[in-house]
């Protein structure tokens, strides 16, 4: 049983870290900054190339 609720609180926190990056990366964009590395990673989105849309 408490391997089941690891593999369903694993996908619930990964949701929640996908979302609060989509969210972030979001935000930065419509702010006129940089996203972070990090929270374009999270999206599977190369960073190199995010930064040289323009």
């Amino acid at each position: 049983m408490s391997a089941h609720k690891n593999i369903r609180g694993s996908r619930i926190g990964r949701a929640f870290a996908v979302l609060g990056a989509a969210i972030s990366v979001s935000a930065a964009v419509e702010g006129g900054r940089r996203a972070r590395a990090q929270d374009l990673e999270t999206l599977g989105i190369d960073a190199k190339a995010f930064n040289r849309i323009g």
